[in-house]
């Protein structure tokens, strides 16, 4: 008899759980609190307009790397068109000066030193890491034995080599300690800039512009709800079932095992095996009262650092900005108040490249500030107080796209200002933070958290809350892995497969598009 799964969510995470679960014969349901599938992997439409909430670059868009294989196998990537831009981001400094991120680090190498010859040694030893580490992917966690496992692992060690003496270089290493040593303070603060946060790993940018430097990086056209959408289908073509508009809110539990889930709506539903790939606060102290817990993951909860939550402001204006950078980090000429703090940098994305994102000769704009939650979560008590505040930073926003492109005010058609309580109210992340854990130099390169609580059986996390960091691959990454890690301890083969009569086509379409897809600035 074949065994039964509930999956509580239906992100990347969940998705990709449930299609590894169906392909190993496990009988699996998927409960969203939303409509629609994605998790934070989504997206909004507004009269013609669509405003992306996630992808902007998909590790694994090519089957030189590891991720591609995963991609594949849930259906995500057969048929997608890839963009690969020649730049990562923009830098706009107060001076006047830009740093222009290219990912071509020879490009790269020769703008930094236009900028500050005197910096040569140092940007040197930044653009050659990046090239060490092109061809470097982490090492699998898959449960393989015998022969074939060891040419996989000798295989992962190749892989390995080139990148380990940078990985021991800069294992412990902020962008803010790498570039502490330039001369010119403006790279020091663009290099610093371009990512944002306090302390983050020098190594963590390195890679990431390593990875869209060989163009196994990129931007699938159609954007995070048509991504969400492809392996949804996988799921339910796997004849899994997906119950939408659906909260859990309690994990069912006899005799210190997992034996089901209860809706807010009252029902029941029972299996041999439940799986949250949910909020994880949630899931442990409110689905299963904190009941299942050590030190721990209570020194987590109550101190370890999250990615900061976002105000999002998106535009929808009658303006072709296709010529434009599509990410800048932009100096602010007139400061913003955003909950209450004044900002003098905004970052805006340019979503000209994707036509699926606006109506012939418009632009979709997006722009993005690190905000509190407890702030917005406090006004949105009073909706009159809640709604000025949004209509006021749209206006700001507004107006400072109108310094930068004149004529713009008069453009726009649509504005949307999504904040964190938007974010906790779609999809129950803990105060809207859209990443989870944040990444530093000690979750760089860990293996992630327990998929499983202490005491507690049958039961498993999957997601971000359990890989720090977020992100798509380890999202996918972990569903697949937690599949595997439960035939493994049942003795039983690891199955997985491409959807059916695709694996030619498929793969001759990804060396097709990734031979031919155009560059885009």
């Amino acid at each position: 008899m074949a065994k039964s799964m509930l999956v509580i969510g239906a992100g990347i995470a969940g998705l990709s759980t449930g299609c590894y679960a169906r392909m190993n014969g496990y009988e699996t349901q998927i409960f969203e609190l939303h409509d629609k599938p994605g998790g934070l992997c989504t997206a909004w439409s507004r009269d013609g307009y669509t405003f992306d909430n996630c992808v902007q670059w998909l590790v694994g868009s090519s089957p030189r790397n590891r991720f591609y294989q995963i991609w594949e196998e849930l259906g995500a990537v057969q048929g997608r068109q890839f963009v690969y831009h020649d730049e990562f981001t923009r830098y706009e400094g107060k001076n006047g000066k830009t740093l222009i991120v290219y990912n071509d680090p020879d490009r790269l190498e020769q703008h930094m030193l236009e900028l500050s010859p005197a910096d040569r040694a140092h940007i040197h030893r930044f653009t050659q890491a990046i090239r060490h580490l092109q061809d470097f992917q982490f090492p699998s966690r898959e449960h393989r034995t015998g022969l074939s496992g060891l040419a996989h692992y000798v295989a992962d060690l190749a892989k390995m080599l080139p990148g380990v003496p940078e990985f021991a270089r800069y294992r412990n290493t902020s962008v803010k300690d790498f570039v502490a040593d330039f001369e010119d303070p403006f790279l020091r603060e663009a290099l610093v800039g371009v990512i944002d946060i306090d302390e983050f790993p020098v190594l963590a940018l390195l890679c990431t512009l390593a990875w869209l430097s060989t163009r196994v990086s990129g931007y699938p056209l159609g954007g995070s709800r048509a991504f969400a959408r492809a392996i949804e289908r996988r799921f339910l073509d796997l004849d899994g079932k997906i119950h939408y508009d659906r909260r859990v809110q309690t994990v069912l539990v006899e005799r210190d095992r997992a034996v089901g889930v209860r809706l807010t709506d009252g029902t029941e539903h029972r299996a041999d095996v439940v799986v949250s790939a949910a909020d994880g606060r949630s899931t442990i102290f409110d689905m299963l009262d904190g009941k299942y817990v050590d030190n721990e993951i209570r020194r987590r909860y109550a101190e370890q650092p999250r990615f900061q939550p976002l105000v999002r402001v998106s535009i929808g204006v009658r303006r072709d900005l296709a010529g434009e950078a599509h990410s800048v980090s932009m100096h602010l000429k007139e400061p913003i108040s955003v909950a209450g703090v004044t900002e003098t940098r905004m970052g805006i994305l340019l979503y000209s490249f994707d036509p699926s994102m606006s109506p012939a000769g418009a632009s979709s704009v997006v722009a993005a500030f690190g905000t509190s939650f407890q702030w917005w979560k406090n006004l949105h008590s009073d909706p009159a107080a809640y709604a000025t505040e949004k209509r006021n930073l749209a206006d700001a926003v507004i107006s400072a796209l109108e310094h930068r492109w004149p004529g713009f005010r008069e453009q726009v058609e649509v504005v949307d200002v999504a904040t964190p309580v938007t974010y906790e109210r779609y999809t129950g992340n803990w105060e809207g933070s859209p990443e989870g854990w944040l990444v530093d130099h000690d979750s760089l390169l860990q293996q992630g958290y327990s998929d499983t609580l202490p005491g507690l059986a049958s039961f498993h996390m999957v997601g971000q809350w359990v890989c720090p960091g977020g992100g798509l691959p380890p999202a996918a990454m972990s569903g697949r892995q937690l599949i595997e890690k439960l035939q493994h301890e049942a003795g039983q083969d690891f199955v997985t497969a491409l959807p059916p009569l695709d694996q030619a086509a498929a793969r001759a379409h990804a060396a097709r598009t990734h031979a031919e897809a155009a560059d885009h600035k």
